[in-house]
C-alpha cells in the first residue's frame, strides 16, 4: 500500500507541470496568431505606402500626403517593436515549456532514484518555468499597449482625414470622443 501511495503522489506531482505545459501551449498559440496578424499588417502597410507613392507620382497631389506618410512610418515603427516583443515572448514561452517538461521528468527521476537530496531540482525547474510564464506575460502586456497606441494614432489620423475630406457642413460635427482642437481622442 505504501508503494502505491508513493506512486500516486509522484504521478500527482507530475500532473502540475502538465497543466503548466498546457498553459504554455495556449500562450504560444495565441502569441503566434498575434505575430501572424502583425506580419500581415506590415505587408498591407507596405502595399498602401507603395500605392500612396505611386498615386502621388501619377496625380501630383494627395490629400494630407505628409501626414499620411508620417502615420505610416509611425505605424511601421510600432509594428516593428511589437514584432520583436512577440518573438521574444514566444522564445520565453517555448523555453518555459521545455523547463516544465524537464520539471515533470525531474519529478519522476527523483522519485525513481529514491534520493530526497535531489528534491530541490524539480522545485527550481518549476519556479524557473513559472518565472518564464510571468516574464512572457509582461512582454505581451507591453505589446498590447503598443497595439492600442498604434490603433489610437491611426484612428486619430482617420478623424483628421475625414474632417479634411468631409463637406463643409459636416466638418463642424464630430465624435464626442474626439477633440477637434487637439485632433486627439478625448479621455473618458
Amino acid at each position: 500500500m505504501e508503494a502505491f501511495s508513493s506512486a500516486v503522489a509522484v504521478l500527482t506531482a507530475m500532473i502540475t507541470p502538465a497543466v503548466l505545459i498546457s498553459a504554455c501551449g495556449a500562450l504560444i498559440l495565441s502569441t503566434s496568431t498575434r505575430l501572424g496578424r502583425v506580419v500581415d499588417r506590415v505587408r498591407m502597410l507596405i502595399e498602401r505606402f507603395e500605392e500612396l507613392m505611386q498615386t502621388r507620382a501619377d496625380e501630383g497631389g494627395v490629400e494630407l500626403f505628409e501626414e499620411r506618410r508620417a502615420v505610416m512610418f509611425n505605424q511601421l515603427d510600432k509594428l516593428t517593436t511589437r514584432t520583436r516583443l512577440l518573438q521574444k515572448s514566444m522564445r520565453v514561452f517555448y523555453l518555459s515549456l521545455g523547463v516544465f517538461v524537464a520539471t515533470s521528468v525531474a519529478i519522476g527521476l527523483v522519485a525513481a532514484a529514491g534520493r530526497p537530496v535531489y528534491a530541490w531540482l524539480p522545485v527550481v525547474l518549476g519556479l524557473s518555468g513559472a518565472c518564464g510564464l510571468f516574464y512572457g506575460s509582461v512582454l505581451l502586456i507591453r505589446e498590447s499597449r503598443l497595439a492600442q497606441d498604434a490603433l489610437n494614432a491611426e484612428m486619430d489620423f482617420i478623424w483628421k482625414l475625414g474632417r479634411a475630406l468631409a463637406p463643409p457642413d459636416l466638418r463642424q460635427t464630430g465624435s464626442p470622443h474626439f477633440n477637434p482642437l487637439t485632433l486627439r481622442r478625448r479621455k473618458p
